[in-house]
């Protein structure tokens, strides 16, 4: 007989808006200091170290910035944008 897996546990409710904040950001810090690094400096061969410093300096501002302006921008965007 085949073993059945056992559910994923999932994580509380309260953690969705730090682990959005922390997502998005990561990923939007990543690229947009990446392009900025690229930008300023061109592809030599210190991009990666110089893109890892600007992006390790960025996300820590962005991720607690993302967490208390986005329930504003739902509201705002709520208020603006017509319901499903």
């Amino acid at each position: 007989m085949r073993k059945l897996a056992r559910p994923m546990t999932r994580l509380p409710a309260w953690t969705q808006p730090i682990l959005f904040a922390v997502l998005t950001t990561a990923f939007a810090s990543c690229l947009v200091s990446g392009i900025s690094t690229w930008r300023a400096i061109g592809l030599t061969s210190e991009f990666p170290l110089h893109w890892l410093g600007a992006w390790l300096w960025s996300w820590p501002v962005a991720a607690p910035a993302m967490y208390f302006i986005a329930p504003h921008v739902r509201r705002l965007l709520g208020r603006a944008c017509a319901g499903p």
